[in-house]
């Protein structure tokens, strides 16, 4: 893959065989991200897991400590009164048929979809055009919930969903280029705790095996899981 002129300039300041503390990390990306749009900083941890395998499927949420620094998206399928719930939370579309019918026409236009239990059996028909988007609602990601507000409010405050993909790889975004560095240290530990605890018991060896940090635009540099007490 040829890069631009700017990329192979700021991939000078990494050495690609070099393993960096958080700290180095999370300094050399921001110094990297030199777009002319504030560039958002992404993490990938490959696991030791078999994504074939139903007990080694590697899923979850976490709220990180500050954010993502995007402006999420957020639709609530639901009746009264809880839609009315949703909009008080701040959901950006609330409805039911009318959006059921818009994404059956193909309009994803938003990051999360949050809906009532009672309507999953509506909801699941749209299984084909959701799911490969990543926007299914799931009761495991806190998404399919008697509890609209507050999923709402979790979300727009800066709750993930991840899910590791068929290389066994885990992607996420932790933060954007302008955030402090301590920001997004805190928000990339959290990230990695949370990963941790969902460790399966029947992975054998190690578990983590390799984190990347990168911005948009710019190359990646590897973490050194010591130096963010991630055992193996």
């Amino acid at each position: 893959m040829k890069h631009g002129k700017r990329y192979n300039e700021v991939a000078k300041k990494v050495e690609p065989q070099k393993a960096y503390t958080i700290d180095e990390a999370v300094g050399l990306v921001k110094e990297t991200a030199t777009s002319k749009f504030v560039e958002s900083i992404d993490i990938a941890v490959r696991l030791g897991v078999d994504p074939r395998k139903a007990d080694q499927m590697v899923r979850g949420t976490v709220s990180l400590p500050h954010g993502t620094g995007k402006e999420v998206r957020v639709l609530v399928l639901a009746k009264p009164p809880k839609d009315e719930e949703a909009k008080q939370a701040g959901a950006d579309h609330v409805g039911l048929e009318e959006y059921v019918e818009k994404i059956k026409g193909g309009w994803t236009d938003v990051d999360v979809i949050i809906a009532t239990p009672d309507l999953m059996a509506e909801v699941g028909k749209l299984g084909k055009i959701l799911g490969p988007r990543g926007l299914m609602p799931n009761p495991k990601s806190g998404t399919v919930t008697q509890d609209v507000g507050a999923a709402v409010k979790e979300v727009k405050a800066g709750k993930i969903e991840f899910r590791v993909d068929k290389a066994g790889v885990v992607h996420a975004t932790v933060g954007k280029a302008n955030f402090e560095a301590k920001q997004l240290v805190e928000n990339i530990k959290a990230f990695l705790s949370t990963i941790q605890r969902l460790k399966p018991p029947s992975s054998k060896g190690t578990y983590i095996r390799s984190i990347a940090l990168s911005s948009t635009m710019g190359p990646g540099v590897t973490i050194d899981r010591t130096s963010v007490s991630v055992a193996a």
